[in-house]
């Protein structure tokens, strides 16, 4: 079995309202040099070989929407 992390996150031509809400909040508690703040899912799995060679398609299928987000995969063995 192997490690397999999924990072999501919006497309940079999205317009992220999560993470300007937190950007927001973070500069209204006075935390005022974070910018361009980006709000994604992070997942975490064991994955056997067959699986892992099927990560990409899970991603296009189920675990991220293609249209407004990007993807990308890490496999530790």
């Amino acid at each position: 079995m192997a490690k397999a992390r999924v990072i999501i996150t919006p497309k940079k031509t999205i317009m992220d309202a999560q993470g300007q809400t937190i950007r927001n909040a973070l500069h209204n508690l006075g935390y005022t040099g974070v910018e361009n703040l980006r709000m994604g899912k992070y997942l975490e799995m064991e994955v056997d070989a067959t699986a892992a060679g099927q990560l990409e398609e899970m991603c296009q299928k189920l675990l991220a929407n293609p249209v407004i987000e990007d993807y990308r995969i890490q496999i530790e063995d």
